[in-house]
C-alpha cells in the first residue's frame, strides 16, 4: 500500500511570522494563498502551514503525488487505502471516501498516542 507524498501540516497562529521563520530555514512557498494556507518546500521536504483551519499538527500523506507538485504515474487510490486499513481494524474519521467513486477524497486517523494523520488525495 503506497500512501503517497509525505508532509507535515502545522497549525500556525500567525502565518506571516511562520512563513518568515521557515523562509530563514531555506523553505520557499510552492502553493497556497499565503494567508490561510501555505505549502513550503526545501528540496524534497514539505511543510504545510495552516491558519484557522484545524487545531494541532497533522502528519499528511497525499496519494497521487510523489513529491512537491509532482503527480504519480500510478498510485493507490485513497478509497483502496481506506479499505485495507479497515480490514486491519483501523477505522478512519472525517472520511469523505464514500462521497465519490474516484477523484479527490480524504480521511483522518489517530495513532495510539493521539497524533492525527491525514490521507488526502487531490487527484
Amino acid at each position: 500500500m503506497e500512501l503517497g507524498a509525505f508532509s507535515v501540516s502545522l497549525a500556525v497562529a500567525d502565518m506571516a511570522v511562520s512563513r518568515e521563520f521557515y523562509g530563514k530555514l531555506g523553505f520557499e512557498q510552492v502553493a497556497g494563498d499565503g494567508e490561510t494556507w501555505t505549502i513550503l518546500a526545501n528540496g524534497s521536504t514539505v511543510v504545510g502551514l495552516f491558519h484557522g483551519m484545524f487545531e494541532g499538527n497533522i502528519l499528511t500523506f497525499n496519494p497521487g503525488w510523489v513529491g512537491v507538485g509532482t503527480p504519480a504515474d500510478e498510485f493507490t487510490d485513497v478509497r483502496d487505502i481506506r479499505a485495507v486499513l479497515s480490514t486491519r481494524g483501523i477505522e478512519p474519521t472525517d472520511d469523505t471516501t464514500a462521497d465519490a467513486v474516484t477523484g479527490p477524497a480524504s480521511f483522518t486517523l489517530t495513532d495510539p498516542d493521539g497524533n492525527r494523520i491525514l490521507v488526502d488525495q487531490h487527484v
